[in-house]
């Protein structure tokens, strides 16, 4: 992954993708700490997260400029900045929309593993591998979370809380988690995002991305 740099808005962006993002319905997750989005308002974000998720896709963090966005997404200019404040507001919330995708995908096609570690494993290494068919869109997805100051906190916890509860389904859990499962899926969620930026910086290959989630998954106690 390329060094950080201060986020810019301001860089001229390269044309919009032409190719589609991969079709979800729209997000019906409220700005955090706003009132419940009406129907009409929910539409309109998705097609905000749609257009960044297209030009993340086709040329990573750079690519995601605000007016390009709004373009996309068919809005003013103004009005996406009162959905996301700044591009990492915004990237941050394409990586929870995500997630939130594989949740699904996971409800609806469990991983076939009886134990719990190789269940885990499973399907970390399926998001992995999910985000690895766009690896410009996970670059910019990262980048944005290591941007994320304090202004993105509570954005940034509904990323952390998608990622715990995808290790949750994974192991089965139906109530809620023991604090002995919360500290497994704190260190799960670590090791993952750790081999996720290891990938991404080219320090790690995808079959040691691949041991690494197993290595972890095998170590922990999953009751």
């Amino acid at each position: 992954m390329p060094n950080p740099a201060a986020p810019a808005d301001a860089h001229p962006a390269p044309a919009p993708a032409t190719h589609p993002a991969p079709a979800t319905a729209p997000s019906a997750v409220p700005p955090p700490d706003g009132p419940p989005l009406t129907a009409r308002q929910a539409e309109r974000r998705h097609r905000i997260l749609r257009s960044a998720t297209v030009l993340a896709a086709r040329g990573g963090y750079e690519a995601v400029q605000m007016r390009e966005v709004a373009e996309g997404a068919q809005v003013a200019l103004g009005t996406l900045y009162r959905y996301f404040p700044s591009k990492v507001h915004l990237l941050v919330a394409v990586m929870l929309e995500q997630l939130q995708g594989l949740q699904e995908q996971v409800r609806r096609h469990p991983p076939a593993e009886r134990e719990p570690a190789p269940r885990v494993a499973e399907t970390l290494t399926r998001a992995f591998h999910a985000l690895q068919r766009e690896p410009l869109l996970a670059e910019a997805m990262v980048r944005a979370l290591s941007f994320a100051d304090r202004s993105v906190s509570t954005e940034v916890d509904l990323v952390s809380t998608a990622t715990g509860q995808l290790i949750l389904d994974a192991i089965g859990q139906s109530g809620p988690p023991t604090e002995s499962q919360r500290a497994a899926v704190r260190v799960m969620e670590h090791t993952w995002h750790s081999a996720l930026v290891s990938w991404l910086s080219g320090r790690s290959s995808i079959a040691e991305v691949r041991a690494d989630l197993n290595t972890a998954a095998r170590l922990l106690t999953l009751p």
